[in-house]
């Protein structure tokens, strides 16, 4: 695989992410700063930096499986990724456009769910790609904590 190649997969990630933005900029300074939310959460100038390293890394794990992997293991291991990327795409829209609380509650459990068995996929084939994923599941299990606290301080608002 070239520079080019591990660097374009590095990048991939971001595409969603910034996407996602659109979506979370434009409610944070309307919608979101009404809702209850808990005294534990990460300030809001902390998700650009988490995120785009958590991106990074994932996309660099990415990089080291297409490198590293052959076969039917790496289109395994692709396929879980490509899917928890999905999910982690549509979890803004889902949680700041739609407002959906609960919702996205669930779709932060399943891509919870889905990174582990990525990490746990990863590890057969690359190591390092597997523990560049284990920040990522910790951020999303936070985050999942966090938007579950959210949900059910605001369940009634929002009903």
């Amino acid at each position: 695989m070239s520079l080019v190649q591990g660097i374009g997969l590095s990048i991939l990630p971001h595409i969603g992410g910034i996407t996602g933005s659109y979506f979370t900029r434009k409610n944070i300074k309307t919608w979101f700063v009404t809702l209850d939310k808990p005294s534990w959460r990460p300030p809001n100038w902390a998700f650009a930096p988490v995120w785009t390293t958590l991106y990074t890394s994932m996309g660099y794990a990415s990089y080291l499986i297409v490198r590293d992997g052959i076969g039917e293991s790496r289109k395994i291991a692709l396929g879980f990724y490509a899917s928890q990327l999905a999910i982690n795409w549509i979890w803004s829209p889902v949680f700041f456009c739609w407002k959906k609380l609960g919702l996205a509650t669930v779709v932060s459990n399943i891509l919870a769910a889905n990174i582990a068995t990525c990490i746990y996929v990863f590890y057969r084939i690359n190591k390092t790609a597997a523990y560049l994923l284990i920040p990522y599941l910790a951020w999303v299990s936070f985050a999942t904590a966090v938007n579950f606290s959210i949900w059910r301080r605001n369940s009634k608002k929002n009903q």
